[in-house]
């Protein structure tokens, strides 16, 4: 009875609440403002194509959005004081392709000592059903969960530069319920009804609410959806989110927009912490039906968006048009071993973001409305314009040392085993990354018969040891019986592997952290069956940090000024949001 009582409290004072809080900002004096805070990129377990924070700690993804420049906006968890979480604000960058990122100054600061800016999401409220933006259309809303020792509330701070710097809603708290464990607010707009939808964790009471408004800053309690999928000790993070469908998954180009039905489908995802399968945090997802105020899942299944043990919190850009595959970003940790991974005394940061990945939906044999995630397009990253080794023979070995050819240590991989047959079925194939120096390794595999198990093992690698760090990770992935095909796909990034399995049916997320640098990969195939054909290739990546670096090795990151972010507005970008 308790979460039906503070509803009750939670809608009067939602509909009732006046001017709180005041639109301060709190700074402490070593937390620098209006200027981007300078990090070292070049360590060897910082990632060279991931983003991560210039130095500290960064937790959850937080209001991601595109405007209509193209510029994708990361905010992001950020404590600026210490290698561990607390202190909470949001940090932000900005990227023209996802991969090279500019450090931005912190963009939400708490309002007195002992604030935390929590976790949220941002709009374009293009067509100023706020009011804040009467001369504009690209003005920006955040909506995020303000923790303090009493209580979590919802509030809302609007940027009239493109999301660059933010004015608090004078009248916050827009959401308050009397609790500490209400928080995490993603905001979509559903131009059926011309209103803003926010989903949001009532944490421990295994609780989505769904909650609606016109504007921004009055919210009207619509439904709930509770008590579905893995509990684990609480819910956060929530998305809700239309994802095309694909006509067929196995095709080479699955993403082309030709192979994308004439329906899409939402999907709400949920991560829980702590109390996942393998421990730790993890996200889960539902695919289903929205009418602008409820959602009901397709069935009772609970599906996991990631197999490894490093993919949390993940959250999709707003702003694409729902016809297209929706792009996401995740945390790349665990909140079992996060605070106390070495990056932290060794480099002075702590986590990074998984690759940015395309998402859509698929329907399998056994699996319907499967989520399919695949990385952004990595080609202007190739080192080169041919792949730097690759062979097409079967049950062999492909060895190359990347050490001197690849100064990022970052690698895209592929194999590719065709010709499968569907009786009878033997083999193997294998990648591993190792280091010359340590004999340190990661390695992973698919076995093509039985019930054709792919696993990830991390527990080669020294540098890092703790016994929630697990360190062997699998999954089942059926072979398609149409193509009679497998593919692997994969990137190795200095500290953090990922790795997606048929065009993106299944992907794992996993961190490690070597003693040594790995400089050399492996890729093998053994015992497969009699006319069994083989591709497998490997690519370098540039770094995306290194050129940012000044003589001294820094990066210094960006100040970016609102004339220089609207010089181009694209207002057909802004279409599929207007009225």
């Amino acid at each position: 009875m308790l979460f039906y009582s503070t509803l009750l409290v939670g809608l009067a004072l939602a509909s009732s609440v006046s001017a709180a809080a005041s639109p301060t900002v709190y700074v402490e004096p070593t937390v620098p403002t209006g200027t981007p805070i300078a990090g070292d990129y070049g360590g060897a377990l910082r990632p060279q194509i991931h983003f991560s924070p210039p130095r500290d700690f960064m937790n959850d993804p937080n209001g991601m959005f595109v405007d209509a420049n193209g510029v994708y906006h990361l905010y992001y968890q950020y404590n600026p004081t210490d290698i561990v979480a607390g202190n909470q604000h949001w940090g932000h960058a900005t990227s023209k392709d996802l991969y090279h990122w500019e450090n931005q100054p912190i963009a939400i600061f708490p309002g007195a000592k002992g604030e935390g800016i929590f976790s949220g999401s941002a709009v374009i409220d293009v067509n100023n059903t706020s009011g804040f933006f009467p001369d504009q259309e690209d003005g920006v809303v955040a909506i995020y969960t303000l923790n303090t020792e009493k209580e979590e509330t919802q509030e809302i701070a609007y940027s009239k530069d493109g999301g660059y710097t933010f004015t608090k809603y004078s009248k916050n708290p827009v959401i308050s319920i009397n609790s500490t464990q209400f928080r995490d607010p993603k905001v979509i707009w559903y131009a059926e009804t011309k209103k803003w939808v926010m989903v949001v964790s009532y944490a421990q009471e295994f609780v989505i609410g769904i909650f609606t408004s016109p504007d921004l800053k009055d919210w009207t309690h619509a439904s709930n959806f509770s008590h579905h999928g893995l509990f684990g000790l609480q819910y956060e993070c929530p998305n809700l989110v239309a994802l095309p469908i694909l006509k067929n998954v196995s095709i080479d180009s699955p993403l082309d927009a030709t192979n994308f039905a004439s329906t899409d489908i939402y999907v709400l995802t949920i991560s829980i912490n702590p109390g996942a399968p393998l421990g730790g945090s993890i996200t889960e997802y539902f695919p289903g039906n929205f009418n602008g105020t409820h959602f009901t899942p397709v069935d009772d299944g609970a599906r996991i968006a990631d197999f490894g043990k490093d993919n949390y919190a993940g959250q999709f850009f707003y702003g694409i048009p729902s016809t297209s595959p929706q792009v996401s970003i995740a945390w790349a940790s665990n909140w079992q071993y996060s605070q106390i991974v070495p990056t932290g005394p060794l480099e002075n940061y702590r986590s990074s973001m998984s690759l940015p990945r395309q998402n859509v939906l698929a329907n399998t044999t056994r699996g319907p409305y499967n989520l399919v995630s695949l990385p952004y397009d990595l080609s202007p990253l190739y080192t080169s314009k041919a792949s730097l080794a690759n062979t097409t023979t079967a049950n062999a070995s492909l060895l190359y040392d990347y050490s001197s050819t690849v100064p990022s240590g970052a690698l895209y991989f592929s194999i590719e085993v065709s010709d499968i047959p569907l009786a009878n079925t033997t083999g193997t194939a294998n990648f591993t990354f190792l280091s010359s120096v340590t004999g340190e390794s990661i390695r992973g595999g698919f076995y093509f018969g039985g019930d054709t198990p792919f696993f990830i093992n991390r527990g080669y690698i020294r540098g890092f040891d703790n016994p929630f760090f697990t360190d062997k990770f699998s999954t089942n992935n059926l072979i398609n019986t149409d193509t009679q095909k497998f593919k692997l796909e994969g990137v190795i990034d200095r500290s953090i592997l990922e790795v997606f399995l048929d065009n993106g049916l299944r992907s794992a997320t996993t961190t490690f952290f070597a003693e040594g640098s790995l400089d050399t990969v492996i890729i093998s195939t053994g015992d497969l069956n009699p006319g069994v054909k083989v591709s497998a290739e490997v690519w370098g990546l540039k770094s995306t940090w290194a050129s940012q670096a000044n003589a001294n090795g820094t990066v210094e990151g960006n100040i970016t000024t609102h004339a220089e972010a609207s010089q181009k507005i694209k207002r057909a970008n802004f279409a599929h949001l207007k009225f």
